[in-house]
């Protein structure tokens, strides 16, 4: 199974070749990703954590970072005498590191999963215990650690009942990949069963909660918030919708709704950050379609006023953004893509729809559903009809954000809970 597993690997990198020459020429930057991605790192991002029992943590893109926040936060405090790296997979989950992970001491692109370069990087690095956030779940890489006797965590795990169905299919590879693991910190009892569905043995699985309730990044105060408004040019402008990580097919949505919304307040602004940063210009030409002027975030002059729709075209604002929102609505969610992180607008207190298809959040969208700190559209005309309801009755809509400010604060002590675990494995490793 594994000399399959390579050989299709081998064949898959093969066949994206052309589209990676592509994307050499049109993408600034490609191409140092595409070399780390090849296990050609940087002399400046390996000196701080080379052979040095650096903490690794692999987090694929932004929603991993954002996890994956916390626990370095926590990791710092706890075992403060060891360089801390990241690895993303994504250009925007390297920017994303960068920008809300100062502690860590190096961040790095994660290679290719071809048996060589797993054992060249790992050999590069030799760290003292790598840590998976969530589910990257890589089998010749894991077989390098393996081969050097690393431990390996994962930590914030999540787990859908498609992928359960889905890495079934590697059956001897799974089986070897469970058994690397010696601990599985999940999110929710739901995500134990299923990691332990996959042969996790039960008595290396513990449930420690989503380590995005601990998440701080976030944190706006009202001087921020204003400023956020003076750059978005949406200063003096009620109310102000904030649309985040929004998919293909979403934003015709938002714009009909939006213009309904308009007809009974005229002087409400909508930001929309889409998931992918280069369907901007396709959103602002839309929104034109619509009688509606977009423009981007990065060419907003501050103060100025006069766009309807205010397209956020950078990575790593979104988290605070959600600030200036009045009502929040988190993409991925009328469509069939499975959701986004509803925590970083409840952190902000604020009121939040949603599209019907939260599989990939079924926990936070479960327990904030429950607790009426969240609610479900189905389509333009719902989402308008919910929007305005919740703009006529100030006590529903407090009493909505009250709500999700209090799930956060209940919730929070996974990142804390995480690395009491992280200790204990490390100190095992020690007395071997």
């Amino acid at each position: 199974m594994k000399f399959l597993y390579n050989i299709v690997a081998v064949f898959i990198v093969l066949a994206a070749m052309p589209v990676f020459l592509i994307r050499l020429v049109r993408e600034a930057g490609f191409g140092e990703r595409l070399r780390q991605s090849f296990g050609f790192l940087p002399a400046e991002a390996l000196a701080p954590v080379a052979k040095k029992d650096c903490i690794w943590l692999h987090a694929a893109s932004v929603g991993e970072i954002v996890a994956t926040s916390p626990i370095v936060r926590e990791i710092r405090r706890e075992i403060p005498g060891l360089p801390i790296l990241i690895s993303v997979v994504t250009a925007s989950g390297y920017a994303m590191a960068k920008r809300i992970i100062p502690e860590a001491d190096s961040v790095i692109f994660f290679p290719l999963d071809l048996s060589w370069l797993g054992r060249k990087v790992v050999a590069k690095i030799r760290p003292k215990i790598f840590l998976l956030v969530e589910t990257e779940l890589w089998p010749n890489f894991l077989y390098a650690i393996r081969e050097y006797d690393i431990p390996v965590l994962m930590v914030n795990g999540r787990i859908s009942e498609k992928s359960v169905n889905r890495y079934r299919h590697l059956r001897s590879i799974l089986r070897d990949m469970m058994a690397t693991v010696a601990l599985f910190c999940m999110q929710s009892e739901i995500d134990a069963q299923y990691i332990i569905r996959l042969g996790a043995p039960p008595r290396q699985v513990v449930v420690t909660g989503n380590t995005k309730f601990d998440q701080t990044y976030t944190d706006v105060t009202e001087p921020d918030r204003e400023e956020f408004l003076h750059q978005l040019g949406l200063s003096g402008r009620w109310p102000i919708l904030v649309a985040g990580s929004t998919h293909p097919g979403e934003e015709e949505i938002l714009y009909t709704a939006f213009q309904k919304v308009k007809e009974t307040f005229p002087q409400a602004g909508l930001v929309i950050a889409p998931r992918e940063i280069m369907r901007t210009e396709k959103i602002i030409e839309l929104a034109a379609k619509y009688k509606l002027r977009g423009v981007r975030r990065t060419e907003q002059e501050p103060g100025a006023a006069g766009a309807d729709v205010v397209i956020l075209d950078t990575i790593g604002e979104l988290g605070r953004i959600y600030s200036v929102g009045v009502i929040v609505y988190v993409g991925g969610s009328l469509v069939p893509h499975g959701g986004h992180n509803l925590l970083e607008p409840a952190a902000h207190g604020k009121p939040i729809l949603v599209g019907p298809h939260m599989f990939n959040f079924k926990d936070s969208y479960g327990l904030l559903n429950s607790r009426k700190a969240c609610d479900t559209v189905y389509d333009d005309a719902d989402l308008a009809e919910k929007i305005l309801y919740l703009l006529n009755n100030d006590q529903v809509r407090n009493e909505m954000g009250q709500e999700a400010l209090a799930i956060i604060g209940e919730n929070r002590g996974a990142a804390w809970k995480s690395v009491q675990h992280i200790k204990q494995v490390l100190e095992a490793a020690g007395n071997r």
